[in-house]
């Protein structure tokens, strides 16, 4: 039995004792940040991290980032601490931003899918950095089983985990919507590994230029060096299409494609910034940022109204819109319309 531990009021120190004492136990908790909900286990715990892969069906080789609230937790893990890493951290800890360090000795294998780096972040929510504090540096990839839409909802770590680990913490909403922003400090230029919340071009005002691995672009890698690098991600059971182009003609080939797919027998879902006519509507919102908190929600929903076809409405790669793009597509599974 999951037992579901309501803090969608705010803080409890009282219950994030009890999800602490899980987690030092070596069982699995769910838990907000500001990005996505985390399914957490002891990151230096050789055997609850191997729980976390066979909870998700994750695959063995694909790394796990581990979850900290202290910047010296990062002297435990990483061998080596460069210089853009301390600046980045001062700039964006707390928050959406993952860096990938030359890993210590104290990091299981497991954790890091067998490779010689760690990813680490220090999450920017009340509730995950008090889980840490209260136990251990904790290694959390999304709480969805593997191939699923991310969680953003306590309600989506449930259909996918109920019953299978051992607590959920639900702190309601998260605000980002989109996982974290991954940053190779290891290579000989920082390289972007995934887009996330926190947009490309902040990170850039404060190391200067980063590279952009390939993978970003739905190139296919043999070695994951971040999560989403290598497998399938975020895909509802329906099918989705991405139609992207100038917003009137995107706009226009939604309608058409709605109509198309219709005419097949097939019951059409629209994920859009504009109401659109379709089987089933979810509105993504107006600022790229609505659109971000609001992806993998929409994924969600549609697929639970039962549509055959999910049709997703591109937007601009700017800001946010360069991690919004990254996980439609992949949700896609690089099925792009040009309107």
């Amino acid at each position: 039995m999951t037992v579901v531990i309501n803090m969608r009021d705010g803080l409890d120190e009282r219950k994030i004792r009890i999800a602490a004492r899980f987690i030092l136990e070596g069982k699995l908790v769910a838990f907000p940040t500001e990005t996505v909900y985390g399914l957490g286990a002891d990151a230096l715990n050789a055997s609850a991290v191997k729980g976390i892969f066979e909870a998700k069906g994750r695959p063995a080789d694909n790394p796990l980032i581990i979850h900290i609230a202290d910047f010296n937790d990062l002297k435990r893990l990483a061998r080596e601490i460069p210089e853009e890493a301390r600046l980045l951290a001062e700039k964006f800890w707390p928050g959406p931003l993952t860096l990938v360090l030359p890993r210590s000795e104290e990091v299981p294998d497991v954790t890091t899918g067998g490779l010689d780096t760690v990813a680490v972040r220090m999450p920017a929510h009340p509730i995950a950095l008090s889980l840490i504090r209260a136990s251990t540096p904790v290694a959390a990839p999304s709480a969805n089983i593997s191939g699923r839409p991310s969680p953003t909802l306590a309600e989506h770590v449930i259909d996918d985990f109920y019953g299978r680990i051992e607590a959920i913490i639900d702190g309601g909403e998260t605000k980002v919507g989109v996982e974290s922003t991954v940053i190779d400090l290891t290579s000989e230029r920082p390289t972007l590994l995934r887009p996330g919340g926190l947009p490309l071009e902040e990170i850039e005002n404060v190391i200067g230029e980063v590279e952009v691995h390939p993978a970003v672009k739905g190139k296919l890698v043999d070695i994951a060096r971040a999560p989403g690098m290598k497998y399938r991600h975020y895909s509802p059971n329906a099918q989705v299409v991405v139609v992207e182009g100038p917003r009137e003609r995107v706009r226009a080939k939604i309608r058409e494609l709605v109509k198309e797919y219709r005419s097949e027998g097939l019951r059409v879902g629209v994920m859009a910034t504009e109401e659109t006519e379709a089987d089933e509507f979810f509105h993504l919102g107006k600022t790229t940022e609505e659109v971000a908190r609001n992806l993998f929600k929409a994924l969600r929903e549609l697929d639970r109204r039962g549509v055959d076809v999910i049709i997703g409405e591109g937007i601009e790669e700017k800001g946010l819109g360069l991690a919004v793009m990254n996980r439609l597509r992949k949700a896609a599974g690089y099925r792009i319309v040009r309107a």
